[in-house]
Order: structure tokens, then sequence, then C-alpha cells
């Protein structure tokens, strides 16, 4: 099977939605607490951010690699799925807090003032992230696009600010920062 063929598309969007069916499917048989599918999809979220991110510079490094090829190619829909994974985050965190008065009080705290600002980027990223949008936008599409880096740290912020144990946070953020250093490095031919 082709990475581009259209059954790898299936493929790739199945593979990514697999886990989020998973957590909510845990979720609604009450096998999963609250706290454990925000930890989940928090996670997934970032991870998949992570790795979209990571496909450039790590190219720098491997130009040839037939792997990073694959997920060149399909950057895109893990740039979404990082979103819908975030998104399900937000509407889980939603579902337990009632009443507006809450949840506005809660937002102007910095751990989670931080969340709904990456997660307002990560909605303009998601909704432009089709080929008519890139055709519309033109070269201001690229520049659209080149917020993923604030939403990024927004990302990183309101996860270092929100977890009991940032320790993990601050490893991934290091890691992160380590490859998009590479991005600087000479393209290797």
């Amino acid at each position: 099977m082709k990475f581009r063929s259209l059954t790898a598309k299936y493929a790739v969007w199945a593979a990514l939605c697999a886990p989020a069916l998973h957590i909510i499917f845990r979720y609604i048989a009450d096998t999963m607490s609250y706290g454990e599918v925000i930890h989940e999809t928090g996670n997934w979220s970032v991870g998949l951010l992570f790795l979209a991110l990571a496909v450039t510079p790590l190219g720098k490094v491997a130009p040839k690699a037939g792997w990073l090829a694959f997920f060149r190619f399909h950057r895109r829909a893990i740039g979404v799925a990082s979103f819908a994974y975030a998104a399900l985050h937000t509407i889980t965190y939603l579902e337990r807090k009632w009443g507006a008065d809450l949840i506005v009080t809660e937002s102007l705290k910095p751990g989670i003032a931080t969340g709904w600002l990456a997660l307002v980027i990560f909605l303009a990223l998601a909704i432009t992230s089709n080929n008519r949008s890139v055709r519309r936008l033109g070269k201001s599409w690229k520049k659209l696009h080149r917020s993923i880096y604030a939403a990024a740290m927004l990302v990183f912020a309101h996860w270092i600010l929100t977890a009991f144990e940032p320790l993990l946070a601050y490893t991934v953020l290091a890691a992160l920062c380590v490859v998009e250093a590479l991005r600087w490095m000479p393209n290797r031919r």
C-alpha cells in the first residue's frame, strides 16, 4: 500500500481516530474517570502536535528517510487530529463545569486562559487545513499556519500551569526545543 493512496489516507485517519473512540467508549462505560480522559486527550493532542512539528526539522537530519516522507505527506491529518484531541479535551472539561460564571472565572486563571488561547489558534488552523483554503488564502495560508508555534507555546504553558506534576511537560518541551533547533542546521544532501 503506497502511503499516498486513498486507502492509506483512510488508514491514517482510522489510526488517528482509534484512541479517541477508545477514550470516549471507556468514559461512557464509566471505566475511565474524568481526570483520566482529561489526561489522555491532552497527551494525545500534545503528542500529535509534537509529531507534526518535528517532521520538517527531522527531515534536515535524515532527508532521504522514507518514514519521514510518510509523516510529511500526512502532516495535515496529524495536525487536525491534534486539534480534535484538544477539542475533546475541552469538551470533557466543559461537560464537568456547570454554569457560565464558573467557566469564565476559571478562564481568567493563567493555566486555563493559555489553553483557551491555544484552542482558538488550533481552531483557525484546523478550519483552514484543506486544499481549498490553501488556494484561497495563497501566501497568507503559510503565514497563518506559522501561528502553530505560538499555539504550541500556549499548549505547553497550559500543561505546565495545570499539571499536578509538570516534570513531563518540561521534558517534552525541552525535547521539542531540541528538535526545533534542527531547523537551523544546513540541509544535508
